[in-house]
């Protein structure tokens, strides 16, 4: 039996080869080019959709995820991280969750791919509430007036700022600063806008206001000689 199965397939060996070549490029010449599929890993980003407008994103997921994608060798090549989406939608999202599972819903890629793998597989990230104040605004005053002058008074229109962020974020005793005032060259009382400067990177100012008018009232110094002046005129009345 063993000698007839060996005569069988030696007999004639270059031949039959030659058949299983001829075979196998007739079947890759054959096919159709759209059954002929691969694989490719695609880094993209993670979008983040639908954060509740109660909420404030304090601990972020990874910039990105891999997703591997398999699809014929013809729309393979046309695929890259410019049309492939991962979209996490937070609209259904938890203060007390902090795990977010990622599924192939959440890609989007062109029609006729699939995708094969999600790596991670889940994102951690974490939610507070809003919390919502209103901040002193301090002018931020630099430089000197010129001799002769004194500055008699600064004037913040409005005086306080709505601020929001993370409930763990806000603090009470925050203060809102204007940018740089300088001076050093007014002569008399000047009204001018200067931009607000929010005391913490986690925070944004809850309204479209983003400048305040800053009042500056400048005044003459009174010199020694004017009391003298007059006390003189004083008493030469009492001598009349």
């Amino acid at each position: 039996m063993r000698i007839f199965i060996k005569k069988l397939f030696l007999k004639n060996w270059g031949l039959k080869l030659f058949s299983l070549l001829l075979a196998l490029v007739l079947w890759l010449t054959l096919i159709p080019p759209e059954k002929i599929s691969s694989e490719k890993t695609l880094t993209v980003p993670l979008e983040l959709y639908n954060i509740p407008s109660e909420m404030e994103l304090v601990e972020k997921p990874p910039a990105t995820v891999d997703i591997k994608i398999r699809a014929p060798n013809r729309l393979l090549n046309q695929i890259s991280a410019a049309n492939v989406h991962a979209v996490l939608d937070l609209k259904k999202a938890r203060i007390d969750q902090t795990q977010y599972p990622l599924n192939k819903n959440m890609i989007s890629i062109p029609e006729g791919a699939e995708v094969k793998d999600i790596n991670p597989s889940q994102v951690n990230l974490r939610l507070e509430r809003t919390k919502e104040v209103m901040l002193e605004v301090v002018p931020n005053i630099i430089g000197k007036l010129g001799e002769g002058l004194k500055l008699e008074k600064i004037e913040v229109i409005p005086p306080q700022v709505p601020v929001k962020g993370p409930e763990s974020k806000v603090k009470d005793k925050y203060k809102l600063r204007t940018s740089p005032i300088d001076i050093s060259s007014f002569t008399q009382s000047t009204e001018i806008e200067a931009d607000l400067i929010l005391p913490n990177p986690d925070l944004q100012l809850a309204s479209s206001q983003t400048t305040v008018k800053v009042k500056i009232i400048v005044q003459p110094e009174k010199t020694e000689e004017e009391p003298k002046k007059e006390t003189k005129k004083k008493n030469t009345k009492k001598k009349k």
